[in-house]
C-alpha cells in the first residue's frame, strides 16, 4: 500500500453559459487576481470570434476539438541513473494532458503581442483547431523529444 496522500481532485462547477465542465477549467486558468468575471468575458468573446473564423455552429464543440489538437500523449522526465540522467519518455495521464494542452494556449495566447488577451485567444485556438500555431508547435516538439529518448523507455519507473 502507498504511504503517500494522494490529493483529492476539486470538482468545478460547469460555466454558465455552455454548461460545460472543460470550459470553467479553462476560465479558472485564464483567471489572474481572482477576477473571474473578467475571464469569463474574455474566455466568452473569444470562443465567439473563434467560432465565426472556422465558421463552426457549434463555438462548443469547435473550443473541444482545438483542445483535443493540442493535447500531447507523451513526454520526457528525467531520471538519474547510476551518476548519468537520462530524459525517459512517458505516458501523459488524461488530466495533465488536458492542463498542458490549456496552458499552452494560454500562455502563446499572452505572448502575442500588440493584441487584446481575446484576440490572441481567438487566434491562438483557430491555429490549434486547423493544426498549426505555436501551441502544436510545442506538442509536436514533446513528441519529438520523447521519440527521440524512445532508447531509454525501458528506464521507466
Amino acid at each position: 500500500m502507498s504511504r503517500r496522500r494522494r490529493a483529492l481532485k476539486r470538482e468545478v462547477d460547469p460555466d454558465p453559459l455552455y454548461n460545460s465542465y472543460v470550459l470553467a477549467k479553462f476560465i479558472n486558468k485564464v483567471m489572474q487576481d481572482g477576477k473571474k468575471s473578467t475571464a469569463r468575458k474574455i474566455v466568452y468573446s473569444a470562443i465567439e470570434k473563434f467560432s465565426k473564423r472556422v465558421k463552426a455552429e457549434d463555438p462548443l464543440a469547435a473550443f473541444e476539438q482545438a483542445l483535443d489538437n493540442a493535447k500531447p500523449s507523451l513526454e520526457v522526465k528525467s531520471r538519474r541513473i547510476g551518476g548519468a540522467t537520462y530524459q525517459v519518455p512517458i505516458e501523459i495521464a488524461p488530466d495533465r494532458r488536458t492542463s498542458m494542452a490549456m496552458a499552452w494556449i494560454i500562455q502563446y495566447s499572452r505572448e502575442k503581442a500588440g493584441r487584446s488577451m481575446e484576440d490572441g485567444l481567438a487566434t491562438e485556438l483557430a491555429d490549434c483547431f486547423q493544426n498549426q500555431g505555436s501551441t502544436i508547435k510545442k506538442k509536436d516538439d514533446t513528441h519529438r523529444m520523447a521519440e527521440a529518448n524512445r532508447a531509454f523507455a525501458h528506464y521507466k519507473w
